[in-house]
């Protein structure tokens, strides 16, 4: 038997709650993890932007293929699916509090790190992250335990507010919109600039390897180039291969980072440090109305920090109700962390861009 993280927003945790409880379902990417996961294995199931522990499901079925709609309509995006048999549904208030010492003091992943550490994140960046047995097995039993005998874990104002249900109907279906607070962007600080660099030149130095051509805004070409050292002298692009027009192109030219391959753009990176997100969401959203039929893999890449507000931002209702569908389908979220992770793997060089979505993170993807 195994234990894997099944990642819910409160918009999933309420829809999976007035189910029949019978459904758990995950985006299609997910595919080749699901694959593997067998009968008897077990989902500990995790709440985002509670950040509590809320339940245990049993695996009851291979995983299959089905689109008709159960939660979302008429679109479900949650397409890979298992039949489950709930052991463990708690209330929010019941939930359990990564940061209690319940849980900070015995879990392999954040017991040796300080409270405000953001080292444990990457267990919780999607559904089906394997956990590490002695992991699942606490988790399991504090959670039947808390289902017996449940103790109260009080929610804030600010928790509330957040399961407010926020699915509203479009002519494209329904779909989960937010209106963010206002920003308070932080004050210049030195090194801001740096680590934004760093970024970039980490997306460089990773497309490169890739086999992907390199697109960076010429004002930033001298910073990049005294952190990346291209190999080839034709990787880095003076110009632009693309046959567009001269609004399009402006959007582009502006882009933090871009991937190319042959004449195309494949994947398009916006750096968020300490800037507006609103503004690089702004930039992605244009590029995709002034061109729709671009089959472009958009990424907001920020601090884990920022996190909360990315998603916030993405399902503002302005591109939510995008007429080629909600930018939060077709724009991801990768922090800092991840590009720093993935540019150490070992076997770069023998991966190909697919290994982004190992790292990527969606607004909705907080599944059923």
């Amino acid at each position: 038997m195994a234990y894997y993280i099944n990642i819910f927003s409160p918009e999933t945790y309420l829809a999976f709650s007035d189910s029949n409880r019978e459904i758990s379902g995950f985006r299609d990417h997910r595919q080749k993890i699901a694959a593997n996961i067998n009968p008897g294995d077990k989902f500990i199931c995790y709440i985002t932007k509670l950040s509590r522990w809320i339940g245990v499901m049993e695996v009851a079925s291979a995983c299959f293929i089905d689109s008709h709609p159960i939660f979302m309509h008429p679109n479900d995006p949650f397409m890979v699916r298992f039949h489950i048999k709930p052991e463990v549904w708690l209330k929010p208030e019941a939930g359990i509090p990564i940061y209690d010492d319940i849980c900070w003091k015995h879990l392999s992943f954040t017991k040796d790190s300080p409270r405000n550490s953001n080292s444990w994140t990457g267990m919780v960046r999607g559904s089906l992250t394997r956990l590490p047995e002695e992991d699942g097995q606490y988790l399991e039993e504090l959670l039947t335990s808390q289902n017996i005998e449940p103790r109260n874990y009080p929610l804030t104002a600010a928790d509330k507010k957040k399961l407010l249900p926020r699915l509203i109907n479009s002519e494209s279906g329904q779909i989960a919109v937010s209106i963010p607070d206002e920003e308070n962007r932080p004050s210049h600080r030195p090194g801001i600039e740096t680590e934004h660099t760093l970024i970039q030149a980490l997306l460089a130095k990773i497309g490169e390897i890739m086999g992907f051509r390199i697109w960076l805004p010429s004002a930033d070409h001298q910073r990049i180039l005294n952190k990346w050292h291209p190999t080839n002298d034709n990787t880095l692009l003076k110009h632009l291969p693309l046959n567009y027009d001269s609004v399009t192109l402006k959007i582009i030219e502006n882009i933090d980072v871009l991937w190319i391959r042959r004449n195309a753009i494949i994947h398009a990176f916006e750096i968020e440090h300490s800037t507006s997100i609103y503004s690089g969401l702004l930039r992605m959203a244009d590029l995709m109305s002034l061109q729709p039929n671009l089959k472009i893999k958009a990424h907001i890449v920020a601090p884990i920090a920022r996190r909360e507000k990315v998603f916030l931002e993405i399902t503002r209702p302005v591109f939510s109700m995008m007429e080629s569908g909600p930018m939060s389908n077709s724009c991801s979220y990768l922090s800092y962390d991840a590009i720093k992770d993935l540019s150490n793997e070992k076997n770069l060089s023998h991966m190909n861009d697919s290994v982004l979505e190992n790292y990527a993170e969606y607004a909705q993807e907080s599944d059923f």
